[in-house]
């Protein structure tokens, strides 16, 4: 045990903390579940079922962000807005993995990186919402907030908040994780053929030339490595995935806490890698109270609301002891409003020494809603926030250390713009998701590598 880590103990055992301590705290973005007896018994369940990761696998993640904090390593999280039960299957979660390895590829061959794969997956089934009804013509309802939740459909039923739902969402997502895990040690995720990651609608895509060429490159250097060494790489053939959700419904969250043996303090075994989203960023509040008991890698959403103060706040209280890997800053404020935004957020975290790993999210900022009512990203937008992330941490002497996405593998047309230039006119095509656009195959693709590009005006050292 290193010595921040006896540090920790010492501290989490003279301050006690209990999952259920978020209850003592305003708890913004919860359903209003109409039994509690119904409530508590989903929630004994859901306590009793395994746990959907492990504390040994939280740790060695934990450790990889450090060293992404260092400059060894880039973070790459991406995945669905919003999960679907209905999206639970081999087709989807397997396309899901092929769009993050191949966007992986592409860094690692341009960055000279290895990089850290984290999926929006196997728990994103709760977002949080403007308003907590919708109005349609002269009917109001409580708003869809995610599977884990209630049903997309409008009418009563299906808006009611289900805490059955919270079971169903555990056992979604351990079969997303039992597939992902079977596929990643069967070999899915080997370099040797990575053809075995190819999405058959782009094969002729603007793209996908560039992209054979880095494959035919790696190719060529793991064969070369293998010769050198006499014998196969075993490191080749397999690669990591860890989870991410945002901790949002807390009852759940609380249901899957648990103390594990040989191992000190708590861990939220939903999920590798939980985060605060904007709207319950209240330093005060239930949600901030929830994580900092928990010895899981934490993320809060920064966006342009957040003053400096709020943000020194919430690192005193979330890594108070300044845990290497513990803390990430994601920050999301749109195209037009970063430039002024985040410099002084950057500046405030420099002068207070405290160590954090910078993750852009140029999705949420850009959100907007046509007039048909549709919502929207532009690529522009998004590639123009991306950009100038990676010049204003250069500018500021600190590094860009990864990217948060939203995406999918499907052939879906929910972003404007990119290496078809989707129109709106495109939109209605294959438009599915049910909450935020995401970026398609090749939107994710020209990210990367766009990433890959703007790297090198980062310094070397933080």
């Amino acid at each position: 045990m290193s010595n921040i880590e006896r540090n920790l103990r010492a501290v989490r055992e003279t301050q006690p903390w209990r999952p259920e301590s978020w209850r003592t705290r305003p708890a913004a973005q919860q359903p209003d579940y109409e039994n509690a007896a119904e409530l508590d018994e989903a929630l004994s369940q859901l306590s009793a079922l395994p746990p959907l990761v492990t504390s040994w696998e939280v740790l060695a993640l934990k450790q990889m962000l450090a060293e992404a904090q260092e400059g060894k390593r880039f973070l790459l999280q991406g995945g669905d807005c919003a999960e679907s039960f209905a999206d639970c299957n081999n087709e989807v979660i397997a396309n899901r993995l092929k769009v993050l390895l191949q966007m992986s590829l592409v860094l690692i061959h341009g960055l000279r990186l290895p990089v850290v794969r984290v999926g929006r997956f196997a728990g994103q089934y709760a977002k949080p919402r403007s308003a907590d009804m919708e109005t349609r013509q002269d009917v109001s309802l409580p708003c869809y907030r995610g599977d884990l939740v209630n049903a997309a459909e409008f009418d009563a039923v299906s808006r009611r908040a289900d805490p059955q739902r919270m079971l169903q969402g555990h056992a979604r997502s351990a079969m997303t994780m039992n597939f992902v895990r079977a596929l990643v040690d069967g070999g899915f995720a080997d370099l040797h053929h990575p053809e075995y990651w190819n999405l058959s609608w782009v094969e002729h895509s603007p793209l996908a030339e560039e992209y054979r060429r880095i494959v035919e490159g790696i190719g060529d250097a793991v064969r070369f490595m293998e010769t050198l060494a006499g014998e196969p790489i075993a490191s080749f053939q397999r690669a990591e995935f860890y989870t991410s959700h945002e901790a949002l419904l807390l009852h759940y969250e609380q249901a899957l806490t648990r103390h594990v043996p040989r191992q000190w303090g708590w861990f939220d075994l939903s999920a590798h890698f939980p985060w605060i989203g904007m709207r319950t960023a209240d330093p005060g509040g239930a949600h901030v109270e929830f994580c900092r008991g928990i010895r899981n890698p934490v993320a809060v959403k920064v966006g342009p609301a957040m003053g400096a103060e709020q943000l020194k706040r919430l690192i005193d209280i979330l890594n108070p002891d300044d845990e290497p890997g513990r803390l990430t800053l994601i920050h999301r404020m749109g195209a037009g409003g970063i430039s002024e935004h985040l410099p002084p957020l950057i500046e405030a975290v420099k002068a207070s020494g405290r160590r954090v790993l910078w993750c852009c999210d140029p999705m949420h900022g850009n959100t907007e809603t046509l007039g048909n009512g549709t919502k929207t990203r532009r690529f522009a937008n998004i590639r123009s926030e991306l950009e100038q992330a990676f010049d204003i941490h250069a500018a500021c002497g600190t590094r860009l250390g990864g990217v948060h996405l939203e995406l999918t593998g499907e052939d879906v047309t929910e972003c404007l713009g990119g290496a078809r230039d989707l129109s709106e006119t495109d939109l209605a095509r294959a438009y599915k998701s049910t909450v935020d656009p995401r970026l398609n195959y090749e939107q994710s693709l020209e990210l990367a590598m766009l990433i890959v590009r703007k790297s090198g005006t980062q310094p070397l050292t933080v």
